[in-house]
């Protein structure tokens, strides 16, 4: 049971991240730190709307059992792709910051979906 709590916490706190993330990329114009981060991974603004879709799907993904293991492994690989680009841009505290969000999709791999028979 403690379990299926853990996991339940873990989903909510993905999607709402997911969607959090999203509303904040498809809106990092009018931020200017969004901005500045932006441009320094060297994402493009013809990029961003692949960026918004792939967190939307990301987060309907996790809601669905059956798609649940796919959701959390594009999330993983986002998390990867964006300290790929952090590396790159020479940015380690960003890369530090991101392995726990890295964590949390194999951690929830590994949980399974809450209450599923």
């Amino acid at each position: 049971m403690a379990k299926n709590i853990i996991s339940l916490l873990l989903l909510i706190i993905s999607v709402s991240l997911s969607f959090k993330h999203a509303w904040d990329t498809a809106h990092y114009q009018s931020s200017p730190e969004a901005l500045k981060m932006m441009t320094s991974l060297g994402i493009s603004k013809a990029a961003v709307p692949i960026f918004v879709f792939l967190t939307i799907a990301i987060g309907v993904l996790l809601l669905i059992p059956k798609t649940f293991f796919l959701g959390n492994m594009l999330n993983a690989l986002s998390i990867v792709l964006i300290m790929g680009l952090a590396l790159r841009a020479g940015n380690i505290r960003m890369v530090l910051i991101e392995i726990p969000f890295l964590i949390m999709p194999l951690l929830m791999i590994w949980l399974k979906y809450p209450f599923k028979n």
